[in-house]
């Protein structure tokens, strides 16, 4: 996006609204007072926290050159942020993991601009969580959920942008959006749950009772993978907070560039500066698994814990040692949620390799709104026929879950 095209957008405005509210556009979280966005944050996606957005923009993996660039959407009353929307204008579709290349595509072969368009997203993050930010006390929060959303909807069509993403929403936010009539996209994870029927039965004791719940041969390989790699000499640790030293977070940063490297669809998107600057931040969230042989580090996984919650994110390796994988990003993470009574960790987007491994398939849901008429009718198409398909799928991993029936 040239400058002049992003002096263009910031420079509207959202229109007034009835309500006794100040809306306003910014070009960074940081321009936003701290404390009042992580008090409309609470207990939601430590992703959202003010922490981890102001990290991206100081080390620089949002803004000039990144494709994102952030277009916050804050409502003010009497001085005082009561709501906000995690708005970001993009230049492409990299980092998002909802994928709408074949729309950009569709959209091209029409004769379509389908760039720049605006996302509410948390950059380069694939974990569900809050899209709109508002204070619960507020008597007219709804109100205020829906005049953010319409704001941004008026803000796209009137910035002629191709179409407006609110990726990895809750499922609680869904119902909203089909109110104002946004196709809803539906996706496929793999999360863990504290207990029998997706956590709904009481928590396991420990990872032996977890492994109880699986399907014989299923069980046995667990127990071979981690028996195989406790021979090879491997051991793990889990550090959190303060046991996490800069010294981590410096090699973390090696492993994940390592995996990028090791994949040809790989693209860094973040730098050492962010590492390292998150651990100030986040400090207190941040959680690694790491694991050693013959006394030096290899290989880590990088995590961020809060409440009920543990979101695995990044993890690499300098040595290819078998199983290190799925002890370090997996079975280690779960016995140390069994342990804490953590109820439930998402370690990101994509893997079938966690189904067999007890996460199960998890519907994750998006909303979109297109402007052209023709492309939108199309998209919702897609995503009427897609949704079908991933529900399908849902339904029949479930049914063949690797844990035994009852």
């Amino acid at each position: 996006m040239s400058a002049c095209a992003y002096v263009r957008f910031t420079r509207l405005r959202p229109r007034v609204t009835s309500m006794s509210l100040d809306l306003q556009f910014f070009d960074a979280v940081g321009a936003l007072d701290a404390s009042q966005w992580d008090a409309l944050v609470a207990d939601a996606s430590p992703f959202l926290e003010h922490g981890f957005l102001v990290t991206l923009e100081e080390t620089g993996c949002v803004g000039e050159g990144t494709g994102w660039y952030p277009q916050i959407l804050g409502a003010f009353r009497d001085g005082e942020l009561v709501g906000a929307l995690p708005l970001y204008l993009k230049t492409d579709s990299r980092g998002e993991f909802v994928f709408d290349w074949s729309w950009a595509d569709a959209a091209h072969r029409a004769g379509m601009q389908y760039y720049p368009k605006a996302v509410v997203a948390v950059p380069f993050t694939p974990i569900e969580g809050r899209r709109i930010l508002v204070d619960e006390s507020q008597e007219d929060a709804g109100a205020i959920r829906r005049a953010l959303v319409e704001a941004a909807i008026d803000f796209a069509q009137r910035a002629q942008l191709s179409s407006l993403h609110f990726n990895f929403v809750l499922p609680e936010e869904v119902e909203l959006f089909e109110d104002l009539g946004l196709p809803i996209r539906e996706g496929l994870q793999y999360h863990w749950y504290n207990g029998p029927d997706l956590g709904v039965g009481d928590d396991y004791g420990d990872f032996d009772d977890y492994l109880a719940r699986f399907r014989s041969k299923k069980r046995s390989n667990i127990r071979r993978e981690r028996r195989k790699l406790a021979e090879a000499g491997v051991t793990t640790k889990v550090l959190v907070g303060d046991e996490v030293t800069p010294a981590h977070l410096d090699r973390m940063f090696d492993y994940y560039r390592d995996t990028i490297e090791k994949f040809y669809w790989g693209k860094q998107y973040l730098n050492r500066a962010f590492f390292e600057q998150l651990g100030q931040a986040l400090g207190d969230r941040v959680h690694m698994v790491v694991a050693e042989h013959d006394g030096r580090e290899f290989a880590g996984a990088f995590n961020l814990w809060k409440g009920d919650g543990l979101y695995g994110r990044y993890w690499g390796c300098l040595d290819e040692i078998k199983y290190a994988h799925f002890e370090v990003c997996l079975y280690r993470a779960v016995e140390w949620c069994i342990d804490h009574g953590v109820q439930k960790f998402e370690p990101g987007a994509q893997g079938e390799h966690k189904y067999d491994r007890g996460f199960m398939p998890t519907p994750t849901y998006s909303a979109h709104w297109v402007r052209h008429p023709g492309l939108a009718r199309a998209i919702a198409d897609f995503i009427a026929q897609e949704k079908w398909e991933v529900e399908r799928q849902i339904e029949a991993m479930r049914e063949d879950s690797p844990y035994k029936d009852g």
